[in-house]
């Protein structure tokens, strides 16, 4: 009994240490949307669907290093891109900080560039304990939030990476998000890979460029300017927002 009490401690002693907890890193995310469901089913987006291929598929990276975070533009797949595209993702860039549960965003927004800041947006999750998925070489499990009052969120996260973030705003859950799926905004956001050594962590700063905005004051504004567009202005603000 002594012997395998002694041999029980040691797998459990092994288990344990070869399991890993990350806090610093980049994550490389895979952003892929439905174009001709975004534009919806209005005269105007009937007229643009066939100028625009059905899906487009980009990717950004996430810098992450205790509990502050920097997500932006990488690049996009070239022979799906949107027509209209001016390459404005690149001025687009989130900076989080979880710990003082604050964010900075320097965002373009009909042909000006913002600089945002304003609390965390606050989002209520439930977990589901028996849903799990693997990304990215992680086990992860299922989480549903719900933002903007009412667009549903269907995450998966990991407790292997400790860092309580994920891509845009999206945070809140007890390990790093590594898999998004929002279908009212018919796009998802998958993890395709995590580098941990030769992570430059000096790039996670708040960005400086852009017209200072509270963001909730911008919201409001654009919401009245975008009432009448149907659909399509409510994905806009989403978009904007997230």
């Amino acid at each position: 009994m002594k012997k395998i009490f002694i041999i029980t401690a040691i797998l459990i002693s092994t288990a344990c240490s070869a399991q890993q907890f990350i806090s610093s890193g980049m994550i490389e995310f895979e952003v892929r949307t439905n174009n001709h469901k975004s534009f919806g089913d209005g005269i105007w987006a009937e007229m643009f669907k066939d100028k625009m291929p059905q899906f487009s598929t980009s990717w950004y990276r996430y810098t992450f290093n205790d509990n502050k975070a920097v997500y932006k533009y990488d690049r996009k797949d070239e022979k799906n891109k949107l027509p209209w595209s001016r390459g404005e993702d690149e001025d687009n860039l989130w900076y989080s900080d979880y710990a003082a549960g604050t964010f900075a965003q320097s965002k373009f927004v009909f042909d000006n560039t913002y600089l945002l800041s304003d609390s965390l947006m606050k989002i209520d999750w439930k977990i589901s304990p028996n849903e799990t998925r693997e990304i990215a070489g992680f086990n992860c499990r299922k989480a549903t939030g719900i933002i903007f009052d009412s667009v549903y969120v269907f995450a998966f996260y990991t407790d292997e990476i400790t860092v309580s973030g994920g891509p845009m705003g999206i945070h809140g859950l007890p390990g790093m998000i590594l898999g998004i799926t929002i279908p009212r905004m018919y796009t998802s956001w998958i993890a395709t890979k995590l580098q941990v050594t030769g992570v430059n962590t000096n790039i996670i700063t708040a960005p400086q460029k852009g017209k200072k905005k509270v963001a909730k004051e911008l919201q409001e504004s654009l919401i009245k300017v975008t009432s009448d567009w149907g659909s399509y202005g409510q994905q806009a603000i989403w978009n904007i927002f997230l």
